[in-house]
């Protein structure tokens, strides 16, 4: 798999020992399947001896004393590495490698001989063998070279998958996690996917709320139909309203042509309002209008237009507080808090941990043509951070580290400095602190890393500099 493993006792790294037991058993399961490995030798002490070997190490071996054989094994499984050996009766190990490398040229073929000479062994590599070993092989090194043989087969069966389901067109899993907290919310969209009602999504920025949105439409009967994001956060004020509903040509100053709005693009469809708390009360009246009448007017017109959509919105603060403050109109916080889901922010769901860097890490490799995993030192590092960017900052710390990263593993050097440069203790000890607390170090960590540069620092965490800003006005920071 392209996440580093779980060590295979006791639950042990990446936080799965404090996992509830169905939990654990998922994540372990999906991380430990160490392979399928056929062994092709004639001999049969020797394939008794090596199948042993390697059962110990977890993998599931299959053996062949001749290439027929194994060809027809071949054939009916999904076999992830070769051991063979050079001389059989019959077909040839060099015969075997040719049908491989024809036919199956993804599953890699590793030479053990007791027959080797240098000639063989370069005319073998050569022809996509991919490791050569002479009787009697060090096993310690031939378990490395075969965990590694493994572990790239299975990667590239990975990104095929991934090319195949882009190349058809089908929609890619949005909600990435085993965590309860993550099942709740996957259920919650089964339920809810097809129905008109409105959805407030809340929780931190970076958590991954308009992916969730686009999760809702794209598994609901709306999914053929326009998914329209809007950051009302984003816009300027005075221009929200024409960007919502649009506008007739000369109905303000720059207005030189009739303009279609987000309200309207997104008929029949979904239209995602993200962080809709930062609409005036004027603006919230008119949605609120739309919301009961299901019709509105474009800017500059007095025409009646039908719309059906669905609205889903987000919120990264407590809209409650600010319906209080008299800055959110209370009836239109009950027309869009039908259904409301909580997203957990990241420090909150370390068992996802391994799922989500594979599903990044899967990503990026595919675009970058390359083909890692992370070193357990960096997953131990993700595991102490405390990611106030959320799912976002950690997407761009992965997308980051499969750029620079020149071989495999992922190693610290490739992580951005306010990762590495805050003791994992250090870390840890906070984690015993407020929230509140826990992100004003964290800014503070991170402003000091960038020498005070305040568009750096929001950049680093995987935010914008507005919401950056209004983090440390929040926080009273300075």
């Amino acid at each position: 798999m392209i996440m580093t493993q779980l060590e295979r006792k006791g639950g042990g790294r990446y936080g799965c020992k404090d996992v509830p037991a169905p939990e654990r058993e998922m994540i372990m399961t999906q991380l430990e399947r160490k392979g399928k490995i056929l062994i092709t030798d004639d001999e049969p002490n020797a394939l008794k001896v090596l199948s042993a070997i390697l059962s110990e190490e977890g993998y599931q071996v299959l053996s062949a004393q001749d290439v027929d054989r194994a060809i027809e094994i071949i054939q009916g499984e999904e076999i992830d590495a070769i051991v063979t050996d050079l001389r059989m009766p019959g077909k040839s190990g060099m015969q075997f490698l040719e049908y491989v490398t024809e036919k199956y040229s993804d599953i890699p073929l590793i030479f053990l001989t007791a027959y080797g000479t240098v000639e063989s062994a370069v005319h073998a590599v050569t022809r996509g063998a991919f490791y050569y070993f002479i009787k009697p092989p060090d096993y310690i090194k031939l378990k490395s070279i075969l965990a590694r043989a493994v572990e790239q087969r299975l990667l590239k069966r990975e990104i095929d998958t991934l090319k195949k389901t882009i190349s058809n067109g089908q929609a890619l899993p949005f909600v990435v996690g085993n965590t309860t907290q993550m099942r709740k919310i996957a259920e919650t969209i089964e339920t809810i996917k097809d129905s008109s009602s409105s959805v407030l999504i809340c929780g931190e920025t970076g958590t991954g709320k308009e992916l969730i949105a686009k999760t809702l439409h794209f598994s609901s009967i709306r999914k053929n139909k326009p998914f329209v994001a809007v950051n009302c956060a984003a816009i300027p004020r005075d221009l929200l309203e024409s960007e919502l509903f649009g506008c007739e040509k000369g109905a303000f100053t720059g207005a030189v042509a009739r303009r279609i709005g987000k309200v309207e693009e997104s008929e029949g469809g979904t239209l995602f309002l993200d962080e809709i708390g930062e609409l005036d009360l004027s603006l919230q009246a008119k949605l609120l209008r739309v919301l009961q009448e299901r019709e509105f007017e474009r800017l500059g017109s007095n025409k009646k237009i039908k719309v059906d959509f669905r609205l889903v919105s987000s919120v990264n603060h407590d809209l409650k507080k600010a319906v209080e403050a008299g800055t959110f109109r209370r009836d239109l916080f009950y027309r869009l808090n039908v259904v409301q889901i909580n997203v957990p922010p990241l420090r909150e769901r370390k068992a996802d941990f391994p799922v989500l860097v594979s599903q990044f890490l899967k990503e990026f490799c595919l675009r970058e043509k390359k083909i890692l995993k992370v070193s357990d030192e960096v997953m131990s590092i993700f595991e102490n951070y405390l990611w106030p960017g959320n799912i976002r900052q950690l997407k761009n710390v992965i997308e980051r580290a499969v750029v620079l990263a020149k071989e495999s593993p992922v190693t610290p050097g490739e992580l951005p400095e306010e990762l590495a440069a805050v003791p994992a203790e250090k870390q840890q000890d906070a984690s015993q602190k407020t929230l509140r607390q826990m992100e004003l170090q964290v800014i503070k960590d991170t402003l000091e890393n960038c020498g005070g540069n305040k568009s750096k620092a929001a950049k680093l965490l995987g935010i914008s500099r507005k919401a950056f800003y209004k983090r440390l006005k929040e926080l009273n920071f300075s």
